[in-house]
């Protein structure tokens, strides 16, 4: 079993690194355009087998997509950094030219691979992805839900002093100021957390965690890794193992909530066949109107692309 990551950056090579430990291929692929990076990456990985002591190879290799013939699943983590005070709109030009080209080489070498979208901005960039590909929908899908219910989840964690594994949570819409948290959906041990943290508290929760990207950003001069990385190795064990486990990602929506025509985060059932199922909340007149405005947004960023002409449909 091979997973190739693309991009042998912090993303890139944190989501290897969590794959490797949790053995969740026999080999992990680190691609990247700098010479020698991949390879150090994964020669630094591998190394720590005989510590952490477990058995998948990492190999990394410079622009050299052959050597990821037949891989399962495919991360695409590559692109240009977000920067402060740098929208995730304004890397759209660039980074689509990545994607494109990054697909084109994942297509030809790994024809049956499931495709999983991190650059930023991520749901058009998955958009950009399934253009490029060519293939059924369900095998390209973006990394956004999981790690924006993640911040979501530590806030809540963090604010009622709890263990964050007994929070769950649903969050939807775009990767951005507009994605939708629930909190009637949200739940601490089964006990709905509205029972736990009075409405002003959870309201800056969740605004919060709209723009957890832009606060790390802030901090560290650059985008978040650590759980980016984790969250796209999550998604490619569910994929892998055939877990069905249910996750809010990127996907297309083909009249799903009213929707057509566009990649948006909604909770999904994720396995060997990617995804599976599309699920579909009852989401009160509120709520709908929260997606609604994240679709309209995304779909501006959408058209954008569409007018560049970077990827012929």
């Amino acid at each position: 079993m091979k997973v190739t990551v693309v991009g042998a950056g912090n993303v890139g090579a944190t989501c290897a690194d969590v794959l490797a430990h949790r053995e969740i291929a026999n080999e992990v692929v680190l691609v990247d355009i700098k010479p020698g990076f991949a390879e150090g990456k994964a020669l630094d990985i591998f190394q720590s087998s005989p510590i952490n002591l477990y058995d998948t190879r990492t190999i990394g290799v410079t622009d050299d997509y052959s050597r990821t013939a037949g891989s399962e699943v495919v991360v695409i983590t590559s692109g240009l950094p977000r920067k402060p005070g740098m929208s995730r709109d304004d890397l759209i030009a660039t980074n689509a030219g990545i994607v494109k080209s990054v697909t084109e080489n994942v297509i030809k070498h790994s024809p049956d691979a499931k495709i999983i979208v991190v650059s930023n901005p991520l749901d058009v960039m998955t958009y950009c992805a399934y253009l490029t590909a060519k293939v059924d929908s369900r095998r390209v899908f973006g990394m956004a839900g999981i790690l924006d219910t993640a911040r979501y989840r530590a806030f809540i964690a963090d604010a009622l002093n709890c263990s964050p594994k007994d929070i769950q949570a649903v969050l939807m819409g775009g990767h951005g100021d507009t994605m939708v948290p629930l909190p009637r959906y949200t739940t601490v041990g089964g006990i709905p957390v509205t029972e736990l943290i009075d409405t002003e508290t959870l309201t800056s929760i969740v605004n919060r965690t709209k723009s957890g990207g832009g606060e790390i950003v802030n901090l560290l001069g650059t985008s978040a890794w650590y759980a980016p990385g984790a969250a796209a190795a999550q998604m490619v064990e569910a994929v892998v193992r055939d877990q069905k486990r249910i996750f809010p990602c990127c996907v297309w929506l083909n009249g799903e909530y009213g929707l057509k025509d566009i990649y948006l985060g909604v909770p999904v059932k994720l396995g060997i066949n990617g995804v599976e199922e599309i699920i579909e909340l009852k989401l009160n007149a509120d709520e709908m109107t929260l997606l609604n405005n994240s679709a309209k947004a995304v779909k501006e960023v959408m058209n954008v692309l569409d007018t560049m002409n970077t990827v012929q449909a």
